[in-house]
């Protein structure tokens, strides 16, 4: 097949999966806002309010291994119709929670949505992989980070505006110093607040999974060289690819400072008095959306994958220190980066945080192909120790409210410089490695 051919018939599976990758972005990147949100109606500390963030997360450990046993017997297309499916179930586990204000409950739906979402990422990522040239793999995964990422900086504005528009300005502060009557009716109302929004997402998702499993999409076809045949001869387990371990571990902390930088930054702009924090995610997500538009120009045509993943570790480490030293009373980076668009101004730190969004855009589409490469047979096994990887999303930012709790919100972002070294590791030698 031409180059040109094989474009045309990536088309359609790829408008597809974008959409897929779309629907996830929105769904993951709400946390943002419902981590502010719950710590308001539980009354819950900064480090409890971060189970919303582990519950989700945790899921893709814990069920990664069954979801890819369970892609390996029911294809592809079939598996992420069912994710769609379990996604939706989650959703309508929110009305109960909404109704009786109790987090438990709030936190085993989040861990239903989780669970759809690993089939999904599980059958997506190496599809976009394989669905056309491996040298071009990052710029086609940043494609769909520019969908979903984009449903990133939509999700808490549209969750700020359904559930929140009625109670503007509204933070933990402000209802914390309610009389006792007047608290109890705030919460109630907006708890009551959810229900309308996750009805709607649970049958509008209910109605795509239909619409998946009886849409063109085909079955995923992977075709090795001879080489890599020979090489896989070799083995009998994806513990034997270094690249791919390597791999596992650079998305744990990748994912780790993606969600800290994505899910954080409300909590530090309510702590800073910031007005509707639980809309600053939506900052954070468009950076991410610049950083893939960025990918999209300069991958592969002037740098490799490999050396994008290098540039963004270095940002991060760069930005994240400048967190940490930043002085929250001056607005200037905002001024400097967004004034002059009209856009509010932020304190130096959560702007800085912000901007971490534009150095986390490129990892997660340099690293999936230059994991998977030459793994053949073991793709989907393989796929599924990576999304393993994103137990990153529930580990660290639970370990970063822990630190919020005993040093400050602004110290506690030191724990994204060893994540930043490791990933400019994988960047630079890990993903070279053939043999242990």
């Amino acid at each position: 097949m031409s180059a040109s051919e094989q474009q045309r018939s990536s088309l359609m599976p790829m408008a597809i999966i974008g959409t897929l990758f779309f629907i996830f972005g929105f769904i993951t990147w709400l946390n943002g806002a419902l981590i502010p949100f719950l710590q308001i109606v539980c009354d819950l500390s900064s480090t409890q309010s971060l189970f919303v963030a582990f519950s989700f997360y945790i899921a893709y450990t814990v069920m990664a291994l069954p979801m890819a046993w369970l892609l390996e017997r029911t294809g592809y297309k079939k598996g992420m119709s069912l994710g769609l499916a379990f996604i939706a179930i989650g959703c309508l586990g929110f009305i109960p929670a909404a109704l009786e204000q109790t987090f438990a409950i709030f936190l085993l739906s989040q861990f239903v949505v989780g669970t759809g979402l690993t089939i999904l990422q599980t059958a997506s990522n190496p599809y976009i992989v394989h669905i056309g040239p491996q040298q071009s793999a990052a710029a086609r995964i940043s494609v769909m980070g520019l969908l979903n990422k984009g449903a990133g900086v939509a999700a808490p504005l549209i969750f700020t505006a359904l559930v929140l528009g009625d109670f503007e300005g509204i933070t933990a502060k402000t209802v914390a110093e309610m009389a006792p009557a007047a608290r109890i009716e705030h919460i109630q109302a907006l708890s009551h607040g959810l229900i309308a929004p996750y009805l709607g997402m649970a049958i509008a998702l209910a109605v795509l999974a239909v619409a998946l499993k009886f849409s063109p999409l085909p079955e995923l076809q992977i075709e090795l060289s001879q080489e890599e045949l020979k090489n896989q001869g070799e083995k009998s387990s994806v513990l034997q690819f270094p690249q791919l371990v390597l791999g596992a571990i650079t998305l744990f902390f990748y994912v780790g400072v993606e969600v800290i930088a994505g899910d954080t930054i409300g909590l530090l702009g309510s702590k800073l008095g910031v007005a509707n924090a639980t809309s600053l995610t939506s900052f954070t997500m468009a950076f991410m959306v610049m950083g893939y538009l960025l990918g999209l120009v300069l991958i592969p045509r002037l740098i490799s994958q490999a050396k994008a993943l290098a540039i963004s570790a270095v940002l991060g480490l760069v930005l994240a220190l400048s967190v940490v030293m930043s002085d929250p009373s001056h607005q200037w980076v905002s001024a400097l980066v967004w004034g002059w668009l009209g856009l509010p101004l932020l304190p130096n730190t959560v702007a800085l945080v912000a901007l971490l969004g534009f150095a986390n855009a490129l990892v997660w589409p340099a690293v999936w192909p230059l994991a998977l490469e030459g793994l053949g047979k073991f793709t989907a096994r393989g796929s599924a120790l990576l999304i393993m990887g994103i137990a990153g999303g529930a580990v660290l930012p639970l370990l970063y409210g822990v630190l919020s709790d005993l040093m400050s919100n602004q110290r506690a972002y030191l724990l994204m410089l060893p994540c930043y070294l490791f990933i400019f590791y994988f960047a630079v030698a890990g993903h070279k490695k053939r043999r242990w």
